[in-house]
């Protein structure tokens, strides 16, 4: 399957829109990584282990993604983008989409 975060795809035509093909995941924080945050927000720099977390939940938005493109019978996604959100205090969503299409 063809993931592209423009609208087309070079030697290709876009022969049918099928539909929006959307991922989500949503991650918590845990009370070792929040430790270390603390720590590391003191004196400053990357928190590693948020940038892991936040890593493994856009895969995880991503296979999603790619398994419901899989459903609908899409040769390929376009335009795909990733968003992310808090929820709540303590939690963080992470949120891939794109256009589902069919290629000629």
């Amino acid at each position: 399957m063809i993931i592209s975060t423009t609208s087309e795809i070079p030697g290709y035509e876009i022969a049918q829109v099928i539909d929006v093909v959307v991922g989500n995941t949503v991650h918590s924080k845990h009370m070792g990584r929040d430790f270390m945050a603390g720590l590391k927000g003191m004196v400053g720099g990357e928190i590693k282990g948020y940038t892991e977390m936040m890593s493994e939940a856009r895969e995880e938005a991503q296979t999603r993604m790619l398994a419901k493109a899989k459903k609908v019978g899409a040769d390929a996604i376009v335009s795909v983008r990733f968003a992310s959100s808090s929820v709540g205090s303590e939690m963080s969503e992470i949120l891939a989409y794109g256009t589902a299409v069919k290629l000629k």
